[in-house]
């Protein structure tokens, strides 16, 4: 599992104006977002004085996102991923502002918080599987980890700065303003949005008018076929609900175990600056088998929940869990270059909204039932299975012979793993079955077999090159320009 520096000669992408500008417009929506949880907690506790209008309001948001991800994926592959990204920005300009006006006007109506929410919730399930296919389309191949790494430091630094931006809005000019500032921040994103230029790879012919049906389940077959990808959606899903569970029981265990709600937010703060740190050295360092690493550094998560379940003085948990996110910060970045390496880009919008849904459907689950398993048997007992789940499913991806074998090669499709008119026939299939035919240019599947040669032969003619090489996956996809959770 060796890394390598990336080499220097590879310029930033942030010196790339449509990148640039494409990051800027990104960067500030991300920190108008970081001030939204906090500013409208308070608001609807303000308005209404009760928990569970609180969360009704956040399962608006949340249910329609769930549902319709998948339909994102299909409209970002179907249709231009700026065009959608901007219609999004826009209308989430819209929903915020009627938020931030309804909180301003000091009489607040809950039903339309909880309408608008649900609007907002919609048009991020159509935003988010953009991001993947708006950063491909703006940065060279050799870029790309770079371009999510400079991704991840915002997104990492939006949430250290976030709160405290928060605060300063609502306790001196109301919470009403973080949503007029969310707003306007989707507003410039839309504008900066308006002057990219997207570059995108030549996609296979059209053909007969395609069902949703048909293209949900044809994303579903890129996700099926590659056992490096699903195994690893395994592994987040465990990563978020086992961060749900953290989440709910670990306020109440700070302050009754650890010295106070000091500790939680210094452990809060701890992980901020060990995700922050993380995203920085992923902007030098490419690991050489990516998602094993990816993996590898998502099963540190279950270090603090077993410190947590242990009673373990504060101190070592707070450095457990700045250790598990920084982990998390240098990681996100190298899965999210992988993925936009190794799938189609006809499919990458698609692909990519499962693993945001699997991943946001486990953290719901982990909040319902961690606070019920411990009423019943006490908080070390869901804290320990969340640790041994996150863990296992992880580390337990290792066995898989894609998983191990993916490398930063493969990844990046080096032209000897088949530049010739051959077709290479593996003996070891990574995700799938069957062999891949293709001028082998990139490592990217447009059937999905994911077949790697581990000792490949040659079935070509004579300009047909090896198709051996360690880790090369054979590809049948055209050559071509080569996009957070956020949580994970």
């Amino acid at each position: 599992m060796s890394a390598s520096v990336t080499p220097p000669a590879v310029p930033h992408p942030l010196r790339s104006r449509p990148f640039r500008l494409l990051f800027t417009g990104r960067t500030l929506s991300l920190l108008g977002d970081a001030a939204i949880p906090a500013a409208l907690a308070l608001a609807v506790q303000q308005a209404t004085g009760s928990t569970a209008a609180l969360a009704l309001v956040l399962a608006c948001s949340m249910v329609p996102k769930l549902l319709l991800l998948p339909l994102g994926g299909v409209a970002g592959d179907r249709f231009d991923a700026r065009t959608i990204a901007l219609a999004m920005d826009l209308v989430r300009c819209v929903t915020q502002l009627v938020v931030g006006v309804q909180l301003l006007g000091g009489t607040p109506s809950l039903a339309v918080i909880a309408s608008v929410e649900v609007i907002g919730g919609a048009a991020g399930a159509f935003a988010m599987p953009t991001s993947s296919p708006l950063i491909r389309g703006t940065v060279p191949e050799e870029g790309l980890q770079r371009a999510n790494a400079a991704m991840s430091v915002a997104h990492s630094a939006s949430r250290v700065g976030g709160p405290a931006l928060a605060g300063a809005l609502i306790f001196t000019v109301g919470p009403g303003w973080a949503f007029v500032l969310d707003a306007a921040s989707f507003a410039v994103s839309a504008a900066l949005l308006c002057a990219v230029r997207i570059e995108r790879a030549e996609r296979p012919a059209a053909g007969p008018r395609r069902s949703v049906l048909t293209d949900l389940r044809e994303g579903w077959q890129e996700v099926r076929t590659r056992d490096w990808y699903w195994s690893s959606l395994i592994g987040h899903s465990a990563w978020n609900g086992a961060a749900a569970v953290l989440m709910t029981l670990g306020p109440g265990i700070a302050v009754h175990r650890l010295g106070g709600g000091a500790a939680w937010v210094a452990l809060l703060q701890a992980g901020a600056i060990g995700l922050l740190a993380g995203s920085l050295v992923a902007d030098r360092v490419r690991p050489r088998r990516p998602v094993l690493t990816a993996n590898l550094g998502l099963a540190t998560y279950a270090l603090p929940l077993l410190l947590l379940a242990a009673g373990a003085p504060a101190v070592l948990v707070i450095g457990a869990y700045g250790v598990a996110q920084a982990g998390l910060g240098f990681l996100s970045p190298v899965w999210e270059t992988a993925v936009q390496r190794a799938v189609p880009e006809h499919a990458l919008a698609r692909v990519t909204s499962y693993d945001w849904l699997l991943s946001f459907a486990a953290m719901p689950l982990g909040y319902g039932l961690a606070p019920l398993a411990a009423s019943a048997w006490g908080p070390g007992v869901p804290l320990t299975v969340a640790a041994l789940t996150v863990a296992g499913c992880c580390l337990g991806s290792a066995l898989l012979p894609g998983v191990r074998r993916f490398t930063d090669a493969t990844a990046s499709g080096a032209a000897a793993a088949g530049t010739g008119t051959g077709t290479g026939a593996g003996t070891e299939t990574a995700a799938g079955a069957g062999t891949a035919a293709g001028t082998g240019t990139e490592a990217r599947t447009a059937t999905g077999t994911g077949t790697e040669a581990g000792t490949g032969t040659e079935a070509g003619t004579e300009a047909g090159t090896e198709a051996g090489t360690e880790g090369a996956a054979t590809a049948a996809a055209p050559a071509g320009k080569v996009s957070p959770p956020g949580t994970r």
